[in-house]
């Protein structure tokens, strides 16, 4: 494809990567592989066990289950891309692979926002109204608020990804990420991006905001209930079932308020590799073993689905 000034237009990108580590290539790759097998086994044993044992069959475990099914997308969206270009050097990516990739891995975040702000209101009916939470709480509504958050996360995205699809990218290829993200893509358009970048930055700020509102409002009415149950292990009971989520939020949410709630792309993009690799990476990692070292229920329903066939 020719542009009116006879500039070439780009049909794919070349992803750099970490070309900079070019020495510990090897050392990365095995890291990176590593941390993919791991989230996928984690995931999956969550999944396995909150499937298999009836007395997780709730609406907290439920939703767990959805953000596990969610975390195996995230990763799988980025991290085999990544080790193709470190084992085999397959650095170049079609631009509508490209605009895929970024589709999926912006869609799936948003859904992310939408599901744990969801497990937050679910834990604020469990322990501010437990009277109602089990007409409240019923399983359509579970199954209801959960398409929302998927379907919400993919809309979110859409406009978005509609107004990027149309842009020019005369030259150069070079994309200094090791996927397809928002900031260095729009430095190396052509057009104008203004309009997209602003957008762009509405519409995180929208998804993030709302979910971080609801989220907060829940867990500001959780603490108000729980300081006021008498006695240390009361207070702690209550608190236990909602602190790995809680954790959850926080690290999620803060690598991302970062990246996207600003008006302006990140121009330093060691840093946009660095925070991605946490947000990305690192947090889909730590969030199964958070939730299951600090989840007793999990821990116990495992442990009778290991001894299960050595029973007589």
């Amino acid at each position: 494809m020719m542009s009116n000034s006879n500039d070439t237009l780009v049909t794919e990108f070349i992803l750099l990567g970490f070309s900079e580590l070019c020495h510990f290539q090897g050392l990365l790759s095995g890291l990176f592989l590593t941390i993919y097998v791991v989230t996928l086994l984690e995931n999956l044993v969550i999944i396995g066990t909150i499937g298999a044992s009836r007395q997780l069959h709730t609406p907290m475990y439920f939703f767990l289950a959805n953000l596990s099914v969610l975390e195996i997308f995230y990763t799988t969206v980025t991290i085999p891309k990544l080790l193709a270009s470190l084992l085999a050097q397959a650095r170049a990516i079609s631009f509508s692979g490209c605009l895929t990739q970024l589709f999926l891995f912006l869609s799936l975040g948003s859904s992310e926002c939408f599901l744990l702000a969801t497990m937050a209101c679910d834990r604020y009916l469990a322990i501010c109204r437990p009277l109602h939470y089990p007409a409240i709480m019923h399983s359509r509504l579970c199954l209801h608020l959960t398409l929302s958050a998927w379907l919400g996360g993919f809309l979110a995205s859409f406009i978005s990804m509609a107004l990027i699809s149309h842009l020019r990218f005369c030259g150069p290829n070079i994309l200094n990420h090791f996927f397809c993200d928002i900031s260095p893509l729009l430095q190396l358009s052509c057009s104008d991006t203004t309009t997209i970048e602003t957008l762009d930055f509405a519409a995180a700020l929208a998804v993030l905001a709302t979910s971080l509102l609801v989220t907060a409002f829940s867990y500001a009415h959780i603490l108000a209930i729980v300081l006021r149950i008498p006695g240390g292990a009361g207070r702690h009971k209550a608190f236990s079932t909602c602190t790995s989520h809680l954790v959850v939020v926080v690290i999620f949410y803060t690598t991302t308020l970062f990246m996207y709630a600003r008006p302006h792309a990140i121009t330093s993009f060691d840093l946009n590799k660095l925070v991605s690799l946490v947000y990305s990476v690192v947090t889909p990692l730590l969030n199964p073993i958070i939730y299951c070292l600090r989840n007793h229920d999990i821990r116990e329903a495992l442990t009778k689905l290991l001894q299960a066939p050595g029973r007589s």
